[in-house]
Parts: C-alpha cells; sequence; structure tokens
C-alpha cells in the first residue's frame, strides 16, 4: 500500500527544506534586549532622574578632589577625604540593609537623596563666600556618607520594584550603563566649569541635579511593599543575614573577590589629581579627562553586559574582567603621557565594570528575595566601605613611595587575588 511510506517522504522532504532553507541568526546584540528595563514607565523615570544626578555627583567629585588638592598639595589629604566618606559605611551601612527590609524603599530614596542634595548646597556656598576650608570638605564628606549609608542598599534593592524578575539583569546592567554615562560626561564638565568658573558652580549643579531623581520617585506608581511580620530586633535580622552570606559559597566568594579589589586596586581613581599634576603636568581640565576615560571605558563594558541579554556565561566574564582590570591598572601606572593614558583608562574602565557590574548580576539573582536589603548591604559595604580604606592607604603610599608604585603594588595584590579565586573556586567561572 502507497500510504505506508507516506510519513517517511514527508520528513525526508522536511529535511531537504530545512537543509536548503538558511537559518535565521540570533544577533549577538539587539537594541531590544540592550534597553529591556526601559519598557517599564517606574523604570523609565528612574533612569533620566537618576542619570541627571549622577551627573551632577561626578561634577561634585571630581572638583572636590581637585579643589582639596589645591587646598592642601598632599595625596594624603585626598585619601583622608575619601575615607572619612567612607568610615559612615562601617557603622551605619550593615544597618542600611535592614532598614531597607523594613521600610518602603521609596520613602528612604526619597530621604537619603534629600539629604545629599542640602550637603552640595552647604558645600557651595561655603565655596561662594570664600570661607572653604580642608576641615570643611572632611566634615561635608563624612555627612555624605552616612546619607550613602542608607541610600546604597535601597537603591540597589529597589530595582526589582520598578522591573519584573526577567529583567533584572539588564536593569542592573543599564544602571550601570546610566552610572557610567555619567563618570564619562561628569569629570569632563567639571574640568571646564571648574576651569572657567571655578569649584562653587560645580557644587550648584549637583544640589540642583538631585531635584530631578526626587522627582522621578515621587511621580512612581509602586505596588505595596510586602514584608513579613517582624518579631526580632534589628540586631537578630542583621546576624540572620550575615550567617546567610556565610552559608552561601557563591555570594561569599563573590562579595571576597569584591572586597580585595576594592581595598588595593581602586587606589588609582584617589590619585587622579596628583596624576594629573605631578605625573601628567596638567591641570583641574587633565583630571577631567582622566575621569572621563575611564568612565568611557566603563560605559563600554555596561552597554556591553546589557546587549548581551540572558547570557549563560556570567562567572566566566566575572573571572574576565577580575584578571583584565588589576592588569589594566598596572599598564596605566607604566604610562606617563597623556594619550596614551587615557587609551589604557579605557581597558581599566571595562575591566572594572565587568568585573564590579557581574558581581553585582550574580549576588542579586542568587540571593533569596527576604535577604536582598541585608545581603545588598553587606555588598554595599564591600565598595562604599573599603575602596575608602583603600584610598587612605593609597594615599599614604603615594607620598612616600610615589603614585606609580603604588598602583601598581596594589594592583598586583588584587590580580594574585582573583588568580586565586580562579585556580581554587573554580564554581565561579562556571557560574550562569
Amino acid at each position: 500500500m502507497t500510504h505506508s511510506n507516506t510519513p517517511q517522504k514527508d520528513r525526508a522532504q522536511l529535511a531537504s527544506v530545512q537543509e536548503t532553507t538558511p537559518m535565521r541568526a540570533v544577533p549577538l546584540f539587539s537594541l531590544d534586549r540592550t534597553f529591556a528595563a526601559l519598557k517599564y514607565r517606574n523604570y523609565r523615570l528612574w533612569f533620566a532622574g537618576q542619570l541627571s544626578s549622577l551627573v551632577g555627583t561626578w561634577m561634585q567629585s571630581t572638583a572636590q578632589g581637585f579643589l582639596v588638592f589645591q587646598l592642601t598639595n598632599s595625596p594624603t589629604y585626598l585619601g583622608l577625604v575619601g575615607f572619612m566618606s567612607g568610615i559612615p559605611s562601617w557603622i551605619f551601612m550593615l544597618y542600611g540593609g535592614v532598614v531597607a527590609d523594613r521600610m518602603p524603599r521609596r520613602t528612604l530614596l526619597v530621604i537619603t537623596q534629600t539629604s545629599m542634595m542640602i550637603l552640595a548646597f552647604i558645600l557651595a556656598a561655603l565655596t561662594f563666600a570664600g570661607l572653604v576650608q580642608p576641615w570643611h570638605i572632611v566634615v561635608l564628606a563624612f555627612l555624605l556618607g552616612v546619607a550613602n549609608a542608607f541610600d546604597a542598599p535601597a537603591r540597589q534593592s529597589f530595582v526589582l520594584e520598578m522591573v519584573e524578575r526577567e529583567d533584572l539583569g539588564n536593569a542592573i546592567a543599564l544602571n550601570a550603563t546610566m552610572f557610567q554615562s555619567a563618570t564619562v560626561v561628569g569629570p569632563a564638565v567639571a574640568g571646564i566649569t571648574y576651569a572657567l568658573f571655578g569649584p562653587a558652580w560645580c557644587f550648584t549643579i549637583n544640589g540642583i541635579s538631585f531635584l530631578a531623581v526626587i522627582a522621578a520617585l515621587l511621580l512612581m506608581r509602586i505596588k505595596p511593599m510586602v514584608t513579613r511580620a517582624r518579631v526580632t530586633s534589628a540586631w537578630q535580622d542583621l546576624k540572620e543575614g550575615l550567617r546567610y552570606i556565610l552559608a552561601d559559597p557563591t555570594i561569599r566568594t563573590i562579595i571576597a573577590l569584591v572586597s580585595v579589589t576594592s581595598i588595593f586596586g581602586l587606589g588609582y581613581s584617589t590619585l587622579f589629581p596628583d596624576w594629573a599634576v605631578i605625573v601628567l603636568g596638567g591641570d583641574a581640565t587633565t583630571n577631567g579627562w582622566l575621569q572621563s576615560a575611564r568612565g568611557a571605558g566603563s560605559l563600554i563594558g555596561a552597554l556591553m553586559i546589557a546587549a548581551l541579554g540572558h547570557f549563560k556565561f556570567k562567572g566566566k566574564l566575572l573571572t574576565t574582567g577580575s584578571l583584565v582590570f588589576p592588569l589594566a591598572v598596572i599598564l596605566f601606572s607604566l604610562i606617563h603621557t597623556l594619550t596614551l593614558s587615557l587609551l589604557s583608562l579605557l581597558i581599566v574602565g571595562w575591566g572594572f565594570m565587568v568585573l564590579f557590574n557581574m558581581a553585582n548580576i550574580l549576588v542579586q539573582t542568587h540571593v533569596e528575595d527576604e535577604f536582598r536589603g541585608r545581603v545588598m548591604g553587606v555588598y554595599s559595604l564591600t565598595f562604599g566601605g573599603l575602596m575608602p580604606v583603600g584610598a587612605l592607604i593609597a594615599g599614604a603610599a603615594a607620598d612616600q613611595v610615589g603614585a606609580p608604585a603604588t598602583l601598581i603594588a596594589g594592583a598586583v595584590v588584587t590580580l594574585g587575588f582573583a588568580l586565586w579565586v580562579w585556580w581554587r573556586v573554580p564554581r565561579t567561572s562556571a557560574l550562569e
């Protein structure tokens, strides 16, 4: 009977069609995938408001560093300002993570952003009046650190309230894109503004820029935050969060990697004002270009991660960033010309962003929602609290042995630990 061969004929015809019909290639990068989180109204508000605010923040940071160097001519004082801004992280940030799990995060963010705005206007007023002294900047840096200690855990854990879980990784990558876009624009604009109008206008613009993110937060339509009834104290909640981190090998390893990099690998950014003047023979504008070049490399890295979408090699990217970053810092330390310095900082920025962005994404995708605020409080502490420790060490060491030797030594320690993680904890590279 002829019909018995029909299925075989159909399969043969189908195979023939498949062989002759070219398969549609799935693009590695696509705009829809790159900006997936922007389909959410709340995230669009956040992105626009936070981008404006971050440009102002980078303007203040760049201008403040150069003003301190002009007032003191001391790399050690640069490190001291960075250190004082980080002390509140040690005191308050873990508690800030507990608070972020206990109260509406939007409310907490409005409070912290308003506090930062007021501090920027105070610094601007002191500078306009010609009264600003180095100790004023140290005190204001400390108070800004207090606000940031409560802001950072809430900001990190707030992402999941603006987007659905499947777009969490993309939103984190776009947050980094936003941050690094500001690092490209803010320092360069700060350098020009500082040279033409003075530092006070940089601080004023920063204060005004906070209005954008505060308005964005107030315009959002956020679902009511669901929290379990708390019968334990804040101290018990904190201990519970720390035990959770120590018991999870993935989160524990990533936080350790970020911690070592923050202490020993990030001192180069603290020494930019000294590098611009002493090593490169430049001025405030040179300082701004160095910051912007690092930011441009980080922006490229952030956009790359956002464009990859739901990729399955996150651990490999984390390992790549942890190795490329310190190697690029060593390269930067050996170069004493502006053009090549800017090019090497592109690589530094790329490695930095791949490392820290993938660390953030992997921690947030592995943590349970119940512990999100506390875990992100600890994660934020490794950056916001340990980086100032590294800044103080780098500033003091640069006074003794010079900035190039200081950066090389820190990068070697960072590279050594990254190699140890790659060799001894291979599961990290296998994370998806």
